[in-house]
Parts: C-alpha cells; sequence; structure tokens
C-alpha cells in the first residue's frame, strides 16, 4: 500500500513538473497558438491528476473527464476560432517583455519551491509538488494577465490562474471530492464565456484584439 502511495506520488510530481514547465513556455512565447496550446496541455495534465490521487470515485472520474473537456479541448478551441477571426498570431509589443516574464517565472517558481518546504504541510502532501505547482501557476497567470496586451494572452492567463487554485484545491480531494473543483469548474467556464463577449466585442469595435485601444473609450 505504502509503494502504491510512492508511485502515486511520483506521477503526480511528474505531472506537476509539467506543468510547471509549461507555465514557463507560456511565458516566454511570443506565438499566441503556442500560448493557447501550453494552456491546453496543462489543463489536460491538471485534468488527470485527480485519477492517480483517489480510488475510483464516479464523482472524482466526472468532474476529471469535464476539467479534461473544457479545459483541454473546448476552451482552446473557442481561443483558436477568435484568433483565426482577428487574424493575429504573434503578441508583438507586451507590456512586460518575453525574457523579463521567463525571468520572473523561473525565479517565482524556485521561490514556489522554497516556501513550500518552509510551510507546516501535512506528511501525505510534504512529499508532491502540489503547492509550488500551485503558487507558480498562480504567480504565471498574474504575470501574462499584467504584462500581456493582447486579450486572448490575458484569456490564457486567467485560465493558468485559475489551474493554480484548482492544484490547490486538489490537497482537499481526500476531505471533500472535488465538489470545490466541480464548483471551480463552473465558474471558469461561466467566465470564459464573459470573457468571450468581452473579447468579441473588441474586436468588433477596434478590430483588433490589443487592449491598449480601450484607452481611446470617452463617455
Amino acid at each position: 500500500m505504502e509503494g502504491r502511495h510512492g508511485l502515486n506520488n511520483d506521477t503526480i510530481n511528474l505531472l506537476v513538473g509539467v506543468a510547471m514547465g509549461l507555465n514557463l513556455l507560456a511565458l516566454g512565447s511570443g506565438r499566441l497558438h503556442a500560448v493557447i496550446r501550453a494552456m491546453a496541455v496543462q489543463g489536460v495534465v491538471l485534468g488527470v491528476m485527480p485519477l492517480f490521487m483517489e480510488h475510483f470515485n464516479w464523482l472524482v472520474t466526472l468532474v476529471a473527464l469535464a476539467t479534461i473537456a473544457v479545459k483541454g479541448f473546448v476552451i482552446p478551441n473557442l481561443l483558436t476560432r477568435a484568433l483565426r477571426t482577428a487574424n493575429i498570431d504573434r503578441e508583438r509589443e507586451p507590456f512586460i517583455g518575453f525574457v523579463p516574464s521567463l525571468l520572473l517565472g523561473a525565479g517565482g517558481t524556485i521561490a514556489a519551491v522554497a516556501l513550500a518546504r518552509a510551510l507546516p504541510l501535512l506528511p501525505e502532501h510534504a512529499g508532491t509538488l502540489l503547492v509550488p505547482g500551485s503558487i507558480a501557476s498562480v504567480l504565471t497567470g498574474f504575470v501574462l494577465l499584467i504584462g500581456r496586451a493582447k486579450a486572448i494572452s490575458q484569456v490564457c492567463g486567467y485560465l493558468i490562474l485559475e489551474n493554480g487554485i484548482y492544484l490547490f484545491g486538489l490537497l482537499l480531494i481526500h476531505s471533500t471530492p472535488l465538489l470545490v473543483e466541480a464548483g471551480i469548474l463552473l465558474d471558469l467556464t461561466v467566465g470564459v464565456f464573459v470573457i468571450g463577449i468581452i473579447v468579441d466585442r473588441i474586436q468588433r469595435a477596434f478590430d483588433s484584439l490589443d487592449t491598449r485601444k480601450l484607452t481611446v473609450l470617452r463617455e
């Protein structure tokens, strides 16, 4: 039993490590398609994690499948369609450059690992990367939200930030079988559809997805 627990922890750490690497890929890439793909793959990776953390449970399996479908396929397809409509491919003039963003992400990831080691975690969580992965993903989301000018990049930042919250919520999987995660997934879906409407309105009004153009609005 203990061997199985250790194997599960190794698998979880591998998946969280992949998610943290995708954070850096999103921060360092100027191609919007690459940012969307990184966010989509991260959604799939995080979606399968509950299946390795909990014995078979229909609610866990249902939420995991819904997470994979929404984060890995539905939302990325909507964002890709918005890119085609707007006829844009790259983030050319971000508020925070790609190299500084990447350095912020790498430094934040290292700091997150160090901080997690100093926290009084339960023994079952002390051997996993759930906490540092959560903190690093939230930081990555904030950097994308603040440092990018294109609305698509900011939506991806919001999604990656939510992935960090999702990771932190997995700490409670044994006490609350993903009821919190189901609520987060619902909020995420509603939030993204609202953002999609806003993106569409920006595109129609300015023929661009550059949020800096919003500064020209007047009453």
